[in-house]
């Protein structure tokens, strides 16, 4: 059992030194040598684990598609907002997640290995479909449609926002809600949903900064 647990722990070492050197170089400029200089590791052990470069991607971007952190809500609605809210939060501190998007957006690392944003559409289309059938939704409202739209604009908020200085992930996702939710949203359920930028640390159990939540 003591070994298992340090194979597992290994294997996590490695993945997260992987995710960083993919998010900070790309995929091309990752090599095998430059992760063994990151880590306690010889070639040897680090093969026992991953044989090549390709299968280290493939590891991160398993890793992509998460709901840590989602919990039942009143409102199916709330859960959709929810899952965008987490992953602004976590994903400036979380080098698996942050690299599971760098691979998405390069361009070879994409041609090998495809993305997760199907997946995410996925996801999001489930939630948004409950939320239909609960009556939580206009009733001209696609969920396949409106989950594709809050992916692509979700990833393109990421991206601009990393290169705007004192860029606020969670406050942007917050607000991008903020401009979606009023098309989609029946009234009654509308008024009671829940988008401030901190509802997440909240969701997660962290100490969240004094202010009362926004409402969309």
């Amino acid at each position: 059992m003591a070994r298992q647990e340090r194979a597992i722990q290994t294997r996590r070492i490695i993945v997260e030194a992987a995710a960083e050197m993919f998010d900070e170089l790309g995929y091309d400029a990752t090599t095998i040598g430059g992760l063994i200089e990151r880590i306690p590791l010889t070639r040897g052990g680090l093969y026992f684990h991953f044989t090549s470069k390709e299968e280290l991607a493939r590891a991160v971007l398993d890793e992509a598609v998460t709901l840590e952190g989602l919990t039942p809500q009143t409102h199916k609605l709330q859960e959709w907002v929810d899952l965008g809210l987490l992953l602004a939060h976590r994903l400036p501190k979380d080098p698996v997640l942050s690299a599971s998007v760098r691979l998405s957006v390069d361009v070879k690392a994409r041609a090998l290995f495809g993305t997760r944003w199907p997946d995410w559409i996925s996801v999001g289309k489930q939630l948004l479909e409950e939320a239909q059938f609960r009556g939580e939704l206009l009733g001209h409202v696609v969920p396949s449609e409106i989950s594709r739209l809050l992916v692509g604009a979700w990833t393109g908020v990421l991206l601009i926002t990393e290169d705007i200085p004192g860029g606020d992930l969670p406050r942007e996702i917050s607000n991008l809600f903020d401009l979606v939710l009023p098309n989609i949203a029946a009234p009654g359920v509308l008024s009671e949903l829940d988008t401030s930028p901190y509802r997440a640390e909240r969701l997660l159990g962290a100490a969240a900064p004094a202010e009362p939540a926004r409402t969309a």
